[in-house]
């Protein structure tokens, strides 16, 4: 299968995103372009370190480039201060330069924390994408949002900065866990409920297929999602409108993640799928989209094993004690606030997305209540 290629047209640093399968084995000749010299740091966590790294190192050296690895922790907790601290620390230990680039080899978490070191390292220097994740390869890794964590809630420190290069290799998807596909899938039906209903029917039909492994249709999947990504980058790159779009269901989600501490008690892409429903579910009892399709959407999501509720479920998100207001509070820090309120994403229907500020905090917490009881 060959690799495909998604110009990101930005008005200044537009970039490159190569989809296919067996990327990495070809990831030092897709790479040396881009680098001012053949010298690189690669960071990435344990988990990735042990499944794809020495695949990555050999391209490398036999593109001729010398490198360095950085190996953080896996996880969500990950994106914090302190170890953003030591990133940049071993970053200066090693003497990189401003002209020199880092390579992001990982998750979504990875791609965050790596990107937002490279831009605060010396002001500022470039990095490269290599996405190992179904959540990273469609969403995270595409369009420069980066960022660390804080106890008051998700992405509340970063930056905006874009990659230079993205590579996409859908064969290292094989190194995930299905709960891990899983997560990933949610991001992948999010693109549809935004603004493309004939996606959201393909993937009723081959949604199981892309966590079975199949590779064209996962290539397929990923490469409708990083279209629709890169389109909505270019009109809006910092988020100043449209851009927004790409949250729907993360203002719930992100709610449920601080709940759980940032844990592998709930994965991110698994409080999307939640978040997911509950943005329908509001939509719906606003009398703003037809019933039928945010019960649509929850059985699809259902069908896909994933999460739709924080009660009635063996997940683990099930053990953690949450109270709705303290949820409903932590939608109060999401980044969306504008003069006070918040900016939720709800839709008309499946595939028509867009925001609004005339949302009744009493309904989100409703909302969240029926989801813990």
């Amino acid at each position: 299968m060959c690799s495909q290629k998604i110009t990101v047209n930005l008005e200044n640093n537009s970039y490159d995103i190569h989809v296919g399968m067996g990327l990495l084995d070809k990831a030092g000749e897709l790479i040396a372009p881009v680098l001012s010299r053949a010298r690189t740091v690669i960071i990435t966590d344990t988990n990735v370190a042990h499944h794809l790294l020495p695949r990555l190192e050999k391209s490398l050296s036999q593109a001729g480039i010398t490198f360095d690895t950085i190996i953080l922790p896996a996880g969500e907790a990950t994106k914090s201060f302190e170890q953003i601290e030591y990133l940049l620390d071993q970053l200066l230990s090693l003497k990189l330069e401003r002209k020199d680039k880092i390579i992001a080899f990982g998750g979504g978490v990875i791609g965050d924390l790596a990107g937002f070191a490279a831009s605060i390292y010396l002001r500022g220097i470039g990095f490269i994408q290599i996405p190992t994740t179904l959540l990273a390869q469609v969403d995270s890794s595409v369009g420069g949002k980066t960022g660390i964590n804080s106890p008051r809630g998700k992405n509340l420190i970063g930056s905006f900065h874009q990659p230079d290069l993205v590579l996409t290799d859908v064969s290292t998807l094989d190194s995930l866990d299905t709960r891990q596909l899983r997560a990933g899938y949610a991001e992948v039906v999010k693109y549809a409920l935004i603004g493309d209903r004939v996606f959201f029917n393909w993937l009723e039909e081959n949604g199981q297929k892309i966590i079975a492994g199949d590779p064209e249709t996962r290539t397929q999947a990923i490469l409708t999602c990083c279209r629709a990504k890169a389109a909505i980058v270019a009109e809006d790159e910092k988020e100043a409108g449209k851009r927004a779009l790409l949250n729907l269901g993360h203002t719930f989600g992100h709610a449920l993640e601080a709940e759980a501490g940032y844990s592998d008690h709930l994965y991110h892409g698994e409080a999307v799928a939640i978040g997911l429903c509950l943005a329908f579910d509001l939509s719906a009892k606003m009398g703003l989209c037809p019933g039928e399709d945010a019960v649509k959407v929850r059985q699809h999501l259902e069908q896909m094993t994933l999460p739709t509720r924080i009660s009635k479920t063996n997940h683990p998100i099930s053990q953690i004690n949450m109270t709705a207001a303290q949820l409903l509070d932590h939608t109060r820090h999401d980044k969306k606030m504008s003069d006070g309120r918040v900016t939720f994403v709800i839709a008309s229907a499946i595939g028509k997305a867009f925001l609004s500020t005339e949302i009744n905090p009493e309904d989100v917490r409703h909302l969240f209540q029926v989801a813990i009881d």
